[in-house]
């Protein structure tokens, strides 16, 4: 994306953080904060290694610390939530997630903020996580891929969505929301990476799609600074996949009554990239590299 496009930089505008401390939030505050801007990190932990030249240590579901946190600020990242459905009980993994994601957006667009990114989730479409016998119901992946939700952390992703959109009606705060898949450091990836050549099965249903924690943080920068308008839903992910297989192959052991869209070469993750790629100028940056196997047809039971 060329600075034309870009509806305003980052340097020496505040930014709000939600989740700081968090697997992505940190990287992105240090990520922001290299680019010039002025990080508020809000937390619900203490931690002195976060790079925010002000810190806010609340809970995002509080009015309170939230309008606390919004002062002065020009753009939100919401990160903040419970990232799984064992992350609490139920109850507190849907209320948490819904009720800050509502908190930190109703606020924002009441001050008048224009921007904001959040982090939905590849689960707000339910599959991932569903306990009963399901595959996606076609690949590539895309934004308008029929939902089937048997969960409750994906429920409160799909409703972030939906409190996006009513945001900008309501509001007119433009909004992000990025559709995450794992996103995880190098280390932890290529330790992902081995576990799915042991057991390629494990990914079908989230496309054997990662993402490094520095291409979320690139991401979310430009979620921030793109000329655009309105409440936008996009997958991001590397653009091969984790496993060390074609995908292809993949797709004929695991998938296999699954339609493909179109057809994949080599690692191509089976995710529909376009969107990120033409509106915000997206592309990773940091791909695992991996050999490109043939899958044993004598190995783990699917």
């Amino acid at each position: 994306m060329t600075e034309q496009n870009r509806v305003w930089g980052l340097a020496d505008r505040r930014v709000l953080v939600t989740g700081a401390a968090g697997r992505i939030g940190s990287v992105v505050t240090r990520h922001l904060s290299e680019l010039g801007a002025l990080v508020t990190a809000l937390t619900n932990v203490e931690d002195d290694g976060l790079k925010a030249d002000r810190i806010v240590v609340g809970d995002t579901r509080s009015e309170a610390d939230v309008a606390t946190a919004l002062e002065e600020v020009d753009a939100v990242v919401h990160l903040a939530a419970l990232p799984h459905p064992g992350a609490g009980t139920p109850y507190e993994v849907y209320s948490t997630n819904v009720v800050s994601t509502f908190n930190v957006l109703a606020q924002a667009g009441a001050l008048g903020i224009k921007r904001a990114v959040v982090a939905s989730s590849i689960n707000a479409f339910g599959v991932p996580f569903n306990p009963n016998d399901i595959r996606p119901a076609y690949y590539p992946l895309d934004e308008k891929i029929p939902a089937d939700v048997a969960d409750w952390y994906s429920l409160s992703k799909q409703n972030d969505e939906n409190t996006c959109r009513m945001a900008w009606r309501r509001w007119g705060i433009d909004v992000v929301a990025f559709r995450f898949p794992h996103v995880n450091s190098p280390e932890a990836l290529q330790r992902q990476s081995d576990w799915l050549k042991e057991d390629p099965a494990g990914g079908v249903r989230e496309a054997w799609a990662y993402l490094d924690t520095r291409d979320a943080a690139y991401a979310i920068e430009l979620g921030l600074t793109a000329s655009l308008s309105g409440a936008h839903t996009f997958f991001v992910a590397a653009g091969t996949t984790s496993a060390p297989y074609e995908t292809e192959a993949l797709l004929d052991a695991f998938a296999p009554g699954v339609p493909r869209l179109r057809r994949f070469a080599g690692r191509e993750v089976p995710i529909d990239l376009t969107a990120a790629r033409t509106v915000l100028g997206f592309q990773a940056r940091h791909e695992l590299e991996l050999p490109t196997l043939s899958l044993p047809t004598d190995g783990p039971e699917n």
